[in-house]
């Protein structure tokens, strides 16, 4: 396929889309993944590549692995593209919640370096908060987020909250918080005529009030990352909309925090700008089938693979 940048973007997957093996077919064919694990073990000084390829799940599922893994894969498929079409730059770039860091990476933000040092932090802040105020999430299918607002707020007391975590598409919502009001949010949810309303298997409520005690921390990680102005427009999940300065960058990333993932907002922005196009850069197709649901006219590949860079390079 003939790549066109005025009407491609790129997409970024978050916790969910990593499997054991990841990468290691993108490393074997291509010089340029292969510096980008070597340079990610070198920063991380022990063999993390390992982990990516052999595991076990245990540990790769581990958010402080989870994190950096996808990262690492994603940056490495965005050197890839940049050695096939050295002069071409998509449009805009997106990342579902930890893929912000990937595309804000990919948008010339934060160097490699700097980009994987604060992801390994965000594991290691959000799995500590996990630990010391643990609580849960939940996949909501069939209602919208009006609806699915007024439950969470009625499910809330002074023993726990909970809240939209993750708008993924239309009627696919995920909640997070407190597991007390968690479970009454998803009684709430089936009563008012979810499809599913299913607990995932996760002891942290990310995007929630649950990760204020590691803020604090966060805030100042990411204060001192050498943040730029971007090269390419990237939608932050917070506002849906484009920033290229690095202050307006450094404030989407630190509330995203405790802030929800405005991600079907962020698709039909990108779609009502003209682009056709979506390839999603790392492991898995979960932001492909997101965008199907969101919005009609744009074309979902994935970009993770040997074989898919076969495709739009002939």
């Amino acid at each position: 396929m003939t790549f066109d940048p005025h009407t491609t973007a790129f997409l970024f997957p978050g916790q969910g889309s990593q499997s054991v093996g990841m990468g290691r077919d993108l490393v074997a064919a291509f010089p340029a993944a292969r510096a980008i694990f070597a340079e990610a073990d070198e920063i991380l000084k022990f063999p993390f590549s390992e982990i990516m390829w052999n595991g076990p799940d245990t540990s790769l599922n581990d958010t402080i692995n989870t994190q950096p893994a996808l990262f690492i894969h994603s940056i490495a498929a965005m050197r890839v593209f940049t050695e096939i079409y050295p002069r071409e730059l998509p449009a805009f770039v997106a990342g579902h919640s930890l893929g912000q860091l990937s595309a804000i990476t990919a948008a010339g933000t934060l160097s490699f370096s700097n980009g994987l040092m604060l992801v390994r932090k965000r594991g290691e802040l959000m799995k500590r908060a996990g630990e010391s105020n643990p609580g849960g999430m939940a996949a909501i299918i069939g209602l919208d987020i009006p609806t699915l607002d007024k439950i969470c707020h009625e499910a809330s007391s002074e023993d726990g909250i909970v809240q939209v975590a993750n708008d993924n598409s239309p009627g696919q919502v995920v909640i997070s918080g407190h597991s007390t009001a968690l479970e009454r949010a998803i009684s709430g949810a089936k009563a008012a005529g979810a499809r599913r309303a299913l607990p995932l298997a996760v002891s942290i409520a990310a995007h929630s009030p649950l990760m204020a005690s590691i803020q604090k921390e966060w805030d100042e990680a990411v204060a001192s990352a050498e943040f730029e102005d971007a090269r390419i427009p990237v939608v932050g999940n917070v506002v849906a909309a484009p920033l290229i300065k690095a202050a307006s960058l450094q404030a989407d990333v630190s509330s995203q925090m405790q802030s929800r993932v405005r991600w079907t907002e962020s698709i039909k922005w990108i779609a009502g700008q003209g682009v056709t196009t979506l390839f999603e850069l790392g492991p898995g197709t979960v932001l492909g089938g997101l965008a199907k649901r969101i919005t009609d006219g744009v074309n979902s590949l994935p970009l993770g693979n040997p074989v898919d860079f076969t495709a739009i390079s002939s």
